[in-house]
Order: structure tokens, then C-alpha cells, then sequence
């Protein structure tokens, strides 16, 4: 198979509420285009409330009012099975959810039902998807969980029996039992200590490659993302504003506000301080005119305030949507590479 297995054009998705006679509409997709390769983890980054939850939310065929797609569409590729989430029917989703398309959500028991046992969760999950009954169905499952690194004895625990490390395996077994084409993971390693994050992450991963499998990655982590990402998505304030390979990113980024995340990072040794950005992410009720990011940016310019910055390609498969991408300049500290932040032209 050819071609992107994911492609979304002007995707346009908002929280429409009318209470006592106002109407409010909150702009939390805005103009999103992008395609995501086979074989591909593609991360999505971003302050909280910057749209990267609502987003994940229209392209797991999961939006529910107040959240509507308002324009622009979503494709999915399976080798011949195209669908769209944003206007397919129930069954056409029914029929690719789990086998084709699975969603690992934020929070090990945003997913678990407490009262009911490993088991239990996977046959609702898995025996459908999967068409196998009996001594098959068994055999596969605990194949699947020996390649997670699960005894089969987490089968017959319930949630609160695990730890959190393992409640997280668990989730990912369930996204990964019917070996899908394509997973979407919302934060999945949220509340875990770092040593245990580290193992996850290396978990994912390496099922991922096993599958060959593509992956939308959602976290406000850089650090994991240097990790796990072959390519980055920056969001703010409900748009795409940068996009590129992930070492282009952490080393030659294009848009401020990338440059600020990267120059945020902790460094080993270096001890100062980082720099902070001022103010906060604006009202998606209320954005203002122009770049969404020029109230906060050091290199705003009037033509900011006036003008949207189209999504414009700066290099080799990368894209950034600034009138001043030009100005971002790399700042390397000394014995690492990959800070940046922004210096005036």
C-alpha cells in the first residue's frame, strides 16, 4: 500500500453551546491540515487547551455535543477500506474501531472498569474484533499479554490489583490485541513515575514496530516526544503552527512558540535558568485577529495582528505558520544540541 494512511484538510471542530439565549462557540479545532505515513508515530504537541484532545477526539470518531466538525474532513486509508469519521454512520465505525483504528485514552482507568475483571474487559473489547471463540480466543490473548511482558494472572485481577504501570500495559493489550492499522494515544504515560515511563514508552514502541502500525502520539512532554516521535505537530490556541521532523524541530525550529517549548527543557548541567513565556494561551471563544500566538510573541511585528500565517513549507517536510520563521535562530548550549530560542534578525 501507498500514499498516507491518515490525511485532514481545513478540519474545523467547535464546542457550540446555547444557554439563556447566548450562543458561545468555543474554536478548539481551527483550520487543521495534515497527512500521517504508514509505518509513521506522528506526536502532537501543545500548552493544555491547545486542541490537542479535541482534535484526537474527531479523528477516534468520538465527538459528542457540545464538540461538532463544522468543515473540513478527516480520511482514513486501510487498503481500500477509506472512511471518513467525520460523517461515516455507527456501523461503518463499529467495523474498523479496534481492527482498524483503536484509541489508548489518557488514564489507565479512564479505560478499566473497576468492577469487572481484566478478562471480562478484554473478551468486550477483543472477541468481536477479533472473530474467535474458545481455546483460539484464549490462546491469542495470553500471546498477546507474554509479548506485553503480562502473566496471565493479571486476567483474573481487577484494576485496583495492579499497579499503575501495569494498569497502563493492560490498556495498551487492549489497544493492540487486534493489531490495528493505526492508534491514537491521548497521554499514556500521564501519572506514571519516570522509570516506569521510560518502560512504556519502550513498550509501545516496540509493538508498534512489530505491527507496523501508524501513531497520532498526544502529549505536552518534548522529552517524549524526542523519544517516541519521527515527526511533530505543534498546536496552539486550536491551530497547527509548526510541523516537521523531529530533530529538524528540536534543532532548527521555525515558530517561537516551538522554540519556547524546546528552550524549556531541562538540561544536565546546566543550571540556567530557562526561558519563561509571559502571559497565556487565548480565549478560543475569543481568539484574537491575526497569528493566534503575536499577544506573547517577542518577534510580533504589526502585520501579526493583522494577518493569519499560512501553514507555508520552511525545508524538507517541514512547515511553519509565522511571517518571521526566518528570524528563529538555533541556541545551542554548550555539550547539547537541540535548545533553541528566539533572537531578533
Amino acid at each position: 500500500m501507498t500514499g498516507p494512511i491518515l490525511t485532514v484538510e481545513g478540519l474545523k471542530a467547535y464546542y457550540q453551546i446555547c444557554q439563556f439565549g447566548q450562543h458561545l462557540e468555543v474554536r478548539a479545532v481551527d483550520d487543521i491540515s495534515l497527512q500521517i505515513e504508514r509505518g509513521e508515530v506522528y506526536g502532537i504537541a501543545g500548552e493544555s487547551s491547545s486542541g490537542k484532545t479535541s482534535l484526537i477526539k474527531v479523528l477516534a470518531a468520538a465527538t459528542r455535543p457540545p464538540l461538532r466538525v463544522v468543515g473540513g474532513s478527516a480520511r482514513y486509508d486501510f487498503g481500500g477500506k477509506g472512511i471518513d469519521p467525520t460523517t461515516a454512520s455507527e456501523a461503518e465505525i463499529r467495523a474498523i474501531r479496534w481492527r482498524h483504528l483503536s484509541y489508548i485514552m489518557q488514564g489507565s482507568m479512564s479505560v478499566l472498569n473497576p468492577v469487572r475483571r481484566i478478562e471480562r474487559t478484554f473478551r468486550d473489547f477483543a472477541q468481536r474484533p477479533l472473530g474467535l471463540s474458545g481455546a483460539a480466543y484464549r490462546d491469542r490473548i495470553e500471546e498477546h499479554l507474554d509479548h506485553l511482558r503480562l502473566p496471565k494472572s493479571v486476567l483474573r485481577a481487577y484494576p485496583h490489583e495492579l499497579s499503575g504501570g501495569m494498569r497502563q500495559r493492560v490498556t495498551i493489550g487492549l489497544a493492540t490485541v487486534c493489531r490495528p492499522d493505526f492508534m491514537i494515544a491521548d497521554e499514556p504515560t500521564t501519572a506514571l513515575d519516570v522509570v516506569v515511563q521510560k518502560d512504556v514508552l519502550s513498550l509501545l514502541r516496540t509493538v508498534q514496530q512489530d505491527m507496523g502500525a501508524s501513531i497520532i502520539f498526544v502529549t505536552h512532554d518534548m522529552s517524549v516526544h524526542a523519544n517516541m516521535a519521527d515527526r511533530i505537530g505543534i498546536i496552539y490556541a486550536g491551530r497547527l503552527v509548526e510541523e516537521g521532523p523531529t530533530r529538524t524541530l528540536f534543532t532548527r525550529s521555525r515558530h517561537p512558540y516551538t522554540a519556547h517549548l524546546v528552550a524549556s527543557l531541562p538540561v544536565i548541567g546546566d543550571t540556567r535558568p530557562r526561558p519563561a513565556l509571559e502571559g497565556r494561551p487565548p480565549s478560543l471563544a475569543n481568539p484574537p485577529r491575526g497569528c493566534r500566538f503575536h499577544p506573547r510573541c517577542p518577534l510580533a511585528i504589526e502585520r501579526c495582528a493583522r494577518e493569519v500565517p499560512p501553514l507555508e513549507a520552511v525545508g524538507q517536510r517541514h512547515r511553519s505558520a509565522c511571517w518571521r520563521a526566518e528570524d528563529v535562530r538555533p541556541l545551542l548550549i554548550p555539550g547539547e544540541t537541540g535548545q533553541t530560542a528566539m533572537v531578533q534578525a
